[in-house]
């Protein structure tokens, strides 16, 4: 059985024996054989030979740690995608209103306001309260695995936590909560490099059925609200002293919350149990010292980042370290499992070391636009981390993981494990 997780570091790791070809033409449209389930070498050739990649006239792909750095924190690009979407999904599609109006893609004034109460809401004091909460969860969900024939761990944990800590987040009535995953990965699928026809259909009815669901929620909260104290939907619909969120605003961004904990949590969980069944080594210093979960987290999502790439349109001229300059006008794909793999600011970037410090990986983004989700998905991938091990120390995998094959998103779609 191949190994799921990436090539460690050598020759192959650093991408020396990759045809030249793979990377003069390299297209996130049509990504080269191999690159979805090992991308590493293909990162690591890109870096050397090609760190500001041009996709086409307009679209640039970035490899570089510091390259990518540069544009997170540059003031010459923007996050709004109306430019970039209305091609795609057209100016009247349901897709196009719920990317457009969700916190990730917009600039300020908007961003700026629809970020402090999203924050405000899930303040610090907020996720201390989640954690007891999320234990329970997680112990549930632990407790019920012995009794399934053939144990997926995406499927029976790793995808019921975040849906199940959104859910509680909203109130949304468990009776109502079965679509919300499907919901998730169907308007999440439309962000890929080339989303199909199929694809962007689904994604629509996906927004629309959502809309629809919140609807009739926000309807119920207005005529019983709860403590905004402890009642995350009751504190953003009354927004904070300077200002609240129009109904459109409120509902994409409840939308938002699920998507964002979803794919970011459920990656984060599945892929770092394969690495520590993987790398049995490191799982053993873990279940030892179980202090170090925080550091594993961190090397968990550097090794493999639950988002691949993110997106900036420059709207002025953007110097690059690598000693290019991208022209207003640029779409720029970061690609961020690469630069948490960059060797220029990570000693063997390929070896796992759940110790590893520092570690100042890329993961949640950086600057105004850092996920702001980031806490919440730490915390939870601790704990379902940390007590998954713990309570099956010889966890292994049962069978070939089964990849998820989005190029925005890195984690599996199914994960058969045999309990020990």
């Amino acid at each position: 059985m191949h190994e799921p997780h990436d090539t460690p570091a050598g020759d192959h790791g650093k991408g020396r024996d990759l045809n030249p070809d793979l990377i003069r033409d390299f297209s996130l449209a049509n990504p080269p054989a191999g690159f979805i389930d090992h991308p590493a070498p293909f990162w690591a050739a890109l870096r050397r030979h090609s760190p500001v990649h041009r996709l086409d006239e307009r679209n640039v792909y970035l490899t570089a740690y510091a390259d990518v750095l540069a544009v997170y924190r540059s003031a010459a690009v923007s996050s709004d995608k109306q430019q970039a979407f209305a091609p795609v999904f057209g100016a009247d599609a349901p897709l196009y209103a719920h990317h457009t109006t969700s916190l990730v893609f917009n600039d300020p004034p908007r961003h700026t306001r629809v970020r402090r109460i999203l924050m405000g809401a899930l303040n610090q004091r907020a996720i201390a309260r989640m954690e007891a909460g999320v234990v329970s969860l997680v112990d549930d969900l632990l407790d019920a695995l012995p009794g399934r024939g053939a144990p997926d761990l995406i499927e029976h944990f790793a995808a019921q936590i975040p849906v199940e800590v959104i859910g509680n987040l909203l109130a949304i009535p468990r009776a109502d909560r079965g679509p919300l995953r499907g919901w998730s990965l169907a308007i999440l699928s439309a962000l890929e490099p080339a989303p199909s026809a199929a694809v962007q259909a689904a994604g629509n009815a996906a927004v629309t059925e959502f809309l629809g669901c919140l609807s009739t929620l926000l309807a119920e909260r207005r005529a019983r609200p709860g403590d905004p104290e402890v009642d995350v939907l009751t504190r953003l619909m009354l927004g904070d002293a300077d200002g609240t969120l129009d109904e459109t605003e409120l509902m994409h961004n409840c939308i938002f919350l699920l998507n964002a904990g979803h794919e970011t949590t459920t990656n984060l969980i599945g892929n770092g149990a394969v690495l520590l069944m993987t790398h049995r080594d490191q799982l053993a210093r873990l279940l030892a010292e179980p202090a170090l979960v925080n550091p594993a987290v961190e090397e968990l999502l550097r090794l493999e980042s639950p988002i691949q790439i993110n997106n900036r349109l420059t709207t002025d001229a953007v110097p690059l370290p690598s000693g290019t300059t991208l022209p207003a006008g640029t779409f720029v794909h970061l690609a961020i499992g690469a630069a948490n793999r960059d060797p220029a600011v990570c000693a063997d970037p390929d070896r796992m070391d759940i110790a590893r410090s520092p570690n100042h990986h890329l993961a949640f983004g950086q600057g105004a636009h850092a996920c702001s989700g980031m806490n919440v998905a730490r915390m939870e991938g601790r704990i379902a981390l940390g007590r998954l091990f713990q309570r099956f120390p010889q966890l292994n995998l049962a069978g070939e993981p089964v990849r998820d094959r989005r190029l925005r998103f890195r984690g599996y779609a199914r994960l058969p494990v045999q309990l020990g």
